[in-house]
């Protein structure tokens, strides 16, 4: 039985599978880590979190399997006004050759219908870079990117909002680099 939100391993010991946690979250490191993980090449783990963090706004994290640590890599940004304290990122980072980390935050930025953005591996850090900040409700760009990105073979970026366009019904999004 799974118990508080954290990162778990299951393992077949020969007849049954096992449980192991390998990570609990708490308020600093994030709640909520409903977006799903990645893996990169050597197998490190990479999510977010919805809430909480330094900015209440959720986390992106790393957990590095040997030795086993955690590290939050990212602080989101705090949630927009009239937003519950779980606005940040819903969906599953999207990662590229460079090993550049990318999602989106569900509300916030710099008009309040979310962002997508991109972490970039620098010095032993991350750097972070706003690439579209969404309007709004109503907006024709759309608003509340509660999305997992997908990259094509050229980098761009695809991915949906939950609200905003035509119809206030959301939209389809490319960002091109």
């Amino acid at each position: 039985m799974v118990g508080a939100p954290g990162i778990y391993k299951l393992a077949w010991t020969g007849s049954i599978w096992t449980e192991q946690t390998l990570y609990s979250f708490g308020y600093v490191s994030g709640c909520d880590p409903v977006g799903g993980l990645i893996f990169d090449a050597s197998g490190n783990i990479y999510g977010t979190t919805n809430g909480c963090g330094s900015n209440n706004g959720g986390t992106v994290f790393e957990y590095i399997l040997t030795p086993p640590q955690f590290k939050v890599l990212y602080n989101l940004p705090t949630p927009g006004s009239g937003c519950s304290p779980f606005c940040g990122s819903l969906g599953k980072l999207a990662m590229d050759a460079a090993g550049n980390l990318y999602g989106t935050v569900a509300s916030g930025g710099a008009y309040g219908g979310g962002s997508v953005f991109k972490l970039a591996p620098e010095n032993g850090g991350w750097t972070d870079t706003s690439l579209h900040d969404f309007g709004g409700q109503g907006d024709s760009d759309g608003a509340f990117p509660w999305c997992t990105l997908v990259i094509d073979a050229h980098g761009n970026l695809y991915g949906t909002t939950d609200q905003g366009g035509i119809y206030n019904d959301g939209v389809i999004f490319e960002i091109t680099h």
